[in-house]
């Protein structure tokens, strides 16, 4: 009976010991291909790590990327499903950026997304891919018979959008689609700017730099206005935009001095309307006449051109002073007929 105790003692240790061995797995969670968060059981282990690739990675920070690149293109024919492949193409595209083939090291670490989206060289892949986009914008070639000739400024613009595709809504999608519009800014391409930072506005309402590039989408607006000859609709959202921003940001209203730039505007609204209504008088059109005439001395009394229509009004006929108030009974009303010349003028 004493022995049987003892035996049960023994067996009773013995279970301890191995249960206390066992490592307790806790459920984890794996980012899969597609982007979803999926539960495991087990969590995965970290992939072993490999000789060769250690050694490719030295010889990219000691910058010899011709040799690393024989190496690491020779490892990936032979390693298609090694769980480090991922190391591998990264790799590779870091050995192709030392050797100044940028184009194919974006579509090496293009390959990286797409394939391993839970790997953890997907963000220093995005990082690497904006530096290339960057290095374009700000003057790169791509090199033709070993010169550097071939602008990329186009594929560069693309590239950012696709980071930001990639990564919607985290900093480098954020810091990719300001790169863009102050890009297009730059080089003039105001149409494409004011999208780019209205974009911006939308996507990102609390960042610091609102202020700034508020500002910059009111001034791409009011660079696209060609003359008071021309559609007056940028310079029209250009003074709202910077109307609103004045309200809202005094400090930046006095150091821009927004004020100023919004009394230009109104000038030339105010001589806008006077072309406008010099052209429906010289086109037999007194009615239309009138009404910008009126409009402009209502809207801008204290404006040159206002004193000028006004002067005009007095010598227009009486009928067609009349014609814009017996329109709808009350009030002037905006004619129906629109300008057509050349010059593509539109009343507004």
């Amino acid at each position: 009976m004493r022995n049987g105790c003892w035996f049960l003692l023994a067996m009773g240790w013995v279970a301890v010991c191995v249960a206390a061995e066992q490592p307790t797995t806790a459920p984890a969670w794996e980012l899969r291909d597609g982007g979803r968060w999926l539960k495991v059981s087990e969590p995965t282990a970290t992939p072993a790590t490999d000789e060769t690739l250690d050694h490719v990675e030295e010889m990219i920070k000691a910058k010899q990327g011709t040799p690393a690149k024989k190496i690491v293109v020779a490892w990936l024919k032979i390693n298609k499903e090694s769980p480090l492949r991922d190391r591998g193409l990264y790799l590779l595209g870091q050995a192709n950026f030392i050797n100044g083939n940028r184009l194919m090291a974006f579509y090496n670490f293009d390959e990286l997304l797409d394939k391993y989206a839970g790997s953890r060289y997907f963000y220093p892949a995005l990082d690497r891919q904006y530096d290339i986009a960057d290095q374009y914008l700000r003057g790169y070639k791509n090199r033709f018979f070993g010169m550097p000739i071939l602008s990329a400024t186009g594929e560069a613009t693309e590239m950012l959008y696709r980071i930001q595709q990639r990564s919607p809504g985290s900093p480098i999608a954020e810091k990719s689609l300001l790169r863009a519009a102050d890009y297009y800014y730059a080089d003039s391409d105001f149409d494409l700017a004011a999208d780019a930072y209205a974009a911006y506005v939308r996507s990102y309402p609390r960042s610091p730099l609102i202020p700034r590039v508020r500002l910059r989408q009111a001034f791409s607006a009011l660079a696209q206005f060609r003359g008071v000859r021309f559609d007056a609709t940028p310079i029209i959202d250009a003074r709202q935009q910077l109307l609103d921003l004045a309200a809202a940001e005094p400090t930046i209203a006095d150091e821009e001095n927004i004020p100023a730039i919004v009394r230009r505007i109104d000038s030339a609204l105010a001589k806008k309307l006077w072309v406008t209504a010099d052209f429906y008088q010289r086109t037999d059109k007194p009615a239309a006449a009138v009404f910008y005439y009126q409009y402009l001395v209502k809207t801008w009394p204290d404006s040159v051109e206002a004193k000028e229509a006004a002067e005009k009004l007095e010598r227009m006929p009486a009928e067609a002073q009349r014609a814009p108030e017996l329109r709808k009974g009350k009030g002037a009303t905006r004619p129906t007929t629109q300008p057509a010349s050349p010059s593509k003028q539109e009343s507004r």
